[in-house]
């Protein structure tokens, strides 16, 4: 059997889009890991995403890192979690609730929110960007969704960005915190419900989920709680990390800012771009279910393979240019997934990031770093934790 590159997805220093990806994706499809095997090449990626012999691997996470309590319990028992006929169930009562109809009716709401907080950025000329714009801007959507008042969003969005610590690789100092953040957001999701239940709600995502979970009669009060936060988590955490990514991606090519600024129509190539170029999710990750043979390897039942978004997304095979270009049409990238365990709230934030860059690049006429920036490691879950950035207003 040749010797795979080794690649140590374990290091908090260690990045997913670092120089030794890219000389581990040259000399081979997959390279191992303290984690199980990485996944570099964009054929591979995309083949294993739709082969049935690999199961949703982030069901192991908790175990991977050595995590325990509430949030492990609630990971597990997801939508993400699950498999086979539990993972049908699931699906089938969230993505009819999800409809693409019922996520773009909710685009003046986004874009409404987006204004307000430029409104509040116009008057200064620098800020704290994560807690000036990306962690209220987010919080506001998701209530927006849930049918609760915007005004409410501390609430929602605090908890989620404390889930996010969980996907980290460093996700063992921060237990105590996303174990009792996960316990309240349950607390949360049970009083939607009962809102629902009690008729003051008709028209939200909890009420489109609460009418499914009624009319299949298949998934127990427990797991429609579930949904409820899985969704939570993903749609805060998934939002705010990105437009922190996103804006520094602008700053750091300040010409392709201009280009956007010029051009509104380039909105959502550049949310590809961003999750291409400095993807929040680095890896999506599958499981082994048998003993497989797969392109010249030998992958025993229990292998967790996990697949790394940005080495695919820039594998010269499909990438001849991988400088950050909003500009350039490109194939699709898999920092939602694929297959069977497709990212469920992929719309949603496809849709709300947009609103939120496209009012960005009505306010911001030049920005830049004010300050050095902080971030979350740049394997598992990334994104600021503090980015300073001055500007100049439109």
């Amino acid at each position: 059997m040749r010797t795979l590159p080794y690649l140590d997805l374990s290091d908090p220093g260690f990045s997913t889009r670092g120089d030794e990806v890219a000389a581990a994706r040259a000399q081979s499809w997959c390279a191992r890991t303290p984690f199980g095997l990485a996944v570099l090449r964009y054929r591979e990626v995309g083949m294993i995403l739709r082969d049935r012999r690999f199961g949703q691997g982030s069901r192991k996470w908790p175990d991977t890192i050595g995590i325990k309590g509430t949030f492990a319990d609630f990971w597990r028992n997801s939508v993400i979690g699950r498999e086979g006929e539990a993972h049908r169930r699931l699906r089938a009562m969230a993505v009819p609730a999800l409809s693409d109809d019922f996520v773009s009716s909710l685009k003046p709401e986004f874009d409404s929110i987006a204004e307000n907080l430029c409104d509040a950025l116009r008057k200064r000329d620098r800020c704290e960007f994560q807690t000036a714009f990306c962690e209220p801007f987010s919080g506001q959507a998701i209530a927006t969704l849930l049918g609760m008042n915007r005004e409410a969003w501390p609430e929602v969005a605090h908890d989620a960005a404390a889930l996010g610590l969980a996907m980290g690789v460093d996700a063992r100092k921060h237990e105590k915190r996303f174990n009792a953040a996960c316990a309240r957001l349950f607390r949360l999701a049970d009083g939607l419900v009962e809102k629902v239940r009690q008729g003051s709600d008709r028209t939200s995502y909890v009420a489109r989920l609460v009418a499914q979970h009624d009319r299949n009669a298949d998934c127990t009060h427990e797991e429609l709680l579930n949904t409820i936060v899985i969704s939570i988590f993903g749609g805060v955490d998934t939002t705010r990390a990105l437009l922190g990514l996103g804006l520094s991606l602008f700053i750091e090519h300040p010409d392709q800012w201009r280009l956007l600024r010029d051009d509104e129509s380039l909105v959502p190539s550049a949310v590809e771009e961003i999750i291409r170029a400095r993807p929040t999710t680095t890896w999506a990750s599958r499981e082994a279910m048998d003993d497989i043979e797969f392109n010249g390897e030998k992958i025993p039942r229990g292998t967790v393979l996990h697949l790394l978004v940005h080495a695919s997304a820039r594998d010269p095979q499909i990438c001849e240019d991988s400088r950050f270009n909003i500009a350039i049409k490109r194939r699709r990238h898999f920092g939602f997934g694929g297959g069977a365990h497709h990212c469920i709230g992929h719309f949603v934030a496809r849709t709300d990031t947009a609103c939120a860059l496209s009012a960005l690049r009505r306010t911001f006429r030049t920005v830049s770093y004010d300050g050095t920036p902080e971030w979350l490691p740049d394997s598992g879950n990334t994104g600021a934790l503090n980015l300073p950035i001055r500007y100049g207003v439109a």
